[in-house]
């Protein structure tokens, strides 16, 4: 099974990537590398390899998946990504010498992590073939952090490539500056029947549980995964989805609100825990936990400075966690109000949330369509506010209020 394999219905994409890959092996091969003028918006060259790129789509289509596929293609000894050699084995790992992985902890990427990368990825690859530097979230970039990585793009090493995954190309989320350097590689969200077909095929889903987490998962390949095989997630998700008949006083508006984020709080607990405690584990193990004398001793009561700076970097992602895990569940409450607006106007689309169609049907009997679009947009302005660092609570809170208002 080559290295795309894993990429559900992305096509075009995988055309993309599989063409440059052989380009770039053309390259290897012919002991060439690349410019700042290879295959970029307005290039000189017409190939289908060049040094960076943008790989966008929607929440959950696969962004960081498909950029690590791509980065397996180009250490690949064949150069097609055959996912059978110890350079797409080791890449899919995590563990290749020459493909570094720069995924947030916090909500933002820090000036000085990027510097010290692009100093890194300066370097000739160690096998011989690309340094690869793939960034997650490359809208979490801070400024600092963006003019590091586009005097990097600007003067690229011959042999190192920039792939960048972010939701989309719109200011906000990447620089128009960083943009015109790069090609850009946007991915689509999953079709059902497709993803239905993966989780069938891959993860041995029964066909009717696997279409189910297919539809209710919206085209995001991860939650369907886990739609399906995890009671917990199906529990938050139906007391979400719950959440609009719930909503009958104010008390009860703000009970739902405390009900969301003890929700996402419990999520984001059980997603970073393990990680904690690993990390922990290992500087503890590092600075000389368990050893003895007066050496060891030492060694401990020195390194408060490093505790305490994973403790920062560990909250600051739980941060993270949870405000993802929060997004999830407006992202679930905005298709109810969806559903229900479609109810309301007879629109032929198939239902966002189909096991709860009985229920937007009776709201649609209940509301007017503008007390629907008003719920609708409260849930898209609290979104809107969480991002921009508004305490999720205070979000949360004000979003219910208007969700039982109308």
């Amino acid at each position: 099974m080559d290295v795309f394999a894993a990429l559900v219905g992305q096509d075009s994409a995988t055309v993309t990537f599989r063409r440059a890959a052989a380009e770039a092996d053309a390259l290897v091969k012919a002991g060439r590398g690349l410019s700042a003028e290879d295959g970029a918006t307005g290039g000189t060259r017409t190939g289908a390899m060049t040094h960076a790129w943008i790989v966008t789509g929607p929440p959950g289509s696969g962004r960081l998946e498909a950029a690590r596929a791509f980065a397996a293609a180009l250490q690949c000894r064949t150069g097609v990504g055959c996912g059978e050699c110890d350079g797409c084995h080791t890449t899919l790992a995590g563990s290749h010498a020459d493909v570094r992985m720069v995924v947030p902890d916090g909500l933002s990427i820090a000036v000085k992590d990027m510097r010290a990368l692009v100093l890194r990825a300066a370097t000739a690859p160690s096998g011989g073939r690309w340094q690869v530097v793939v960034v997650s979230d490359a809208d979490r970039l801070t400024e600092g952090a963006g003019n590091a990585l586009l005097k990097a793009i600007e003067e690229p090493s011959p042999r190192t490539v920039f792939l960048l995954c972010t939701p989309s190309t719109h200011p906000d989320d990447i620089s128009v500056t960083i943009r015109s350097r790069c090609r850009v590689v946007p991915l689509v969200q999953a079709r059902p029947e497709a993803l239905a077909a993966a989780l069938t095929e891959r993860q041995g889903v029964a066909a009717d549980v696997a279409e189910w987490a297919a539809s209710a998962a919206q085209g995001d390949v991860e939650l369907a995964r886990r739609l399906a095989e995890d009671p917990e997630v199906r529990k938050r998700r139906e007391a979400v989805l719950a959440v609009p008949r719930k909503l009958t006083s104010v008390g009860a508006a703000f009970d739902a609100a405390s009900a969301l984020i003890e929700s996402a709080e419990a999520e984001a607990a059980a997603l970073v825990a393990e990680l904690d405690g690993t990390e922990r584990a290992d500087l503890e193990r590092a600075l000389g936990a368990g050893g003895t004398g007066r050496g060891a001793a030492g060694a401990i009561r020195g390194a408060a400075g490093l505790l305490k700076d994973l403790e920062k970097r560990q909250k600051s992602r739980a941060t993270r966690a949870q405000r993802d895990a929060l997004d999830r569940a407006l992202v679930d409450l905005a298709g109810f109000y969806r559903d229900v607006l479609s109810a309301q106007f007879g629109a032929p689309v198939r239902p966002v949330h189909g096991d709860t169609a009985a229920s937007a049907r009776a709201a649609a009997g209940k509301w007017t369509a503008e007390s629907t679009l008003r719920r609708l947009e409260a849930v898209l302005s609290c979104r809107e506010a969480i991002t921009l660092n508004v305490k999720p609570r205070i979000a949360v809170e004000a979003m219910m209020l208007s969700l039982w208002k109308g």
